[in-house]
């Protein structure tokens, strides 16, 4: 089913549909948003990052939706089992935030009133410098200064069109088991990371959506055996039929799986999650430890669900055959649905 695309290209043909579903593990396809032929309406961007370590994480969005902009910050704090968040919203962007085409290069930079995002990206490291005046409680204030440290790393790279629409597509990147150092700031109490155990995803979204879509979506980094291991798994829309987007990251190498599935208890997302897949190379469960809430409700644009973080526990199998055991190691899953 998985279909690996061998020879960079672009990613759209003159008539706006995708070149060659399918994914890699590199950024194999050249995005140019000029030449997408569905509406600006439907176009949608986004880089979000999630940072954790072993008690606490961030994580920062900036997402240009079309008709809404999305810049958000989230504190996680895994011993209290708390979370802070704050969102600005910016109406009809429109393409205006610049995201970059390439997940390689190009600075991400907003600022208005409060709220001052900067995704800075050169050869050797992304460094995103994060202030927000008044988050949490009024007068708390959130300073961020952190590094992730590039690795030339493989990664999950998915080009995945919809049936229903032939100008839709989802072009998603996920570049996992960053290692991350520097430290953050909520009203004077500091936050350090450490670039020998923590660890973060980029997820780099480009693409244009159907309207109503839900998801389900598994991501953690950290360290098995002394080396660097994470996984991405998901799905629940679009046309998969060439490929899925899931995958294991074992010291810089991926190593592609079939499909997984995920069940969970619908009424109490808190319960034990299982994560199984058809090649049986995927055997985990997650132990919840916070969840965030996410019900959103702007008339056209709605968004409810649950991103979930917890300790994964199990056993997967690297394409070599080799078992590697899972114990603790601190990720998150989610189901979505959107409506935007």
């Amino acid at each position: 089913m998985n279909h690996l695309i061998k020879n960079k290209q672009p990613l759209l043909d003159k008539f706006g549909h995708l070149s060659e579903p399918g994914y890699s593990t590199k950024e194999i396809f050249e995005y140019n948003p000029e030449m997408i032929a569905a509406s600006k309406w439907r176009i949608k961007e986004w880089d979000y990052y999630a940072i954790l370590s072993k008690d606490y994480g961030f994580s920062f969005t900036v997402a240009d939706l079309g008709y809404l902009g999305l810049i958000s910050a989230n504190f996680f704090n895994f011993k209290d089992k708390t979370q802070v968040n704050k969102t600005k919203k910016v109406f009809f962007p429109f393409g205006k935030f610049n995201l970059p085409n390439s997940i390689h290069e190009g600075d991400v930079v907003f600022n208005k009133k409060g709220f001052s995002f900067k995704f800075l990206n050169n050869e050797s490291e992304r460094r995103l410098i994060v202030e927000v005046n008044n988050f949490g409680k009024r007068g708390q204030n959130l300073r961020v200064d952190i590094k992730l440290i590039k690795r030339n790393d493989e990664h999950m790279t998915i080009a995945t069109p919809w049936e229903e629409n032939s100008k839709a597509f989802y072009y998603n990147q996920k570049l996992n088991c960053i290692p991350v150092e520097g430290e953050a700031y909520i009203n004077g109490e500091r936050f350090d990371f450490n670039r020998d155990k923590d660890f973060a995803v980029l997820d780099w979204g480009r693409g244009v959506w159907t309207y109503k879509n839900t998801w389900f979506w598994g991501n953690a980094s950290g360290l098995v055996d002394g080396k660097r291991f994470g996984f991405n798994i998901g799905y629940g829309f679009g046309d998969t039929s060439k490929a899925s987007e899931n995958m294991l990251f074992y010291d810089g190498k991926a190593h592609k799986l079939d499909l997984v599935r995920f069940e969970f208890n619908s009424k109490d997302v808190m319960d034990t999650w299982y994560f199984t897949s058809n090649d049986k190379r995927f055997e985990l469960e997650m132990t919840p430890i916070l969840d965030r809430v996410d019900n959103t409700n702007l008339l056209v644009i709605k968004n409810k669900g649950h991103q979930v973080f917890g300790l994964f526990n199990g056993q997967v199998v690297l394409d070599d055959g080799k078992k590697l055991k899972i114990e603790n190691l601190l990720g998150f899953a989610e189901t979505i649905t959107n409506h935007y």
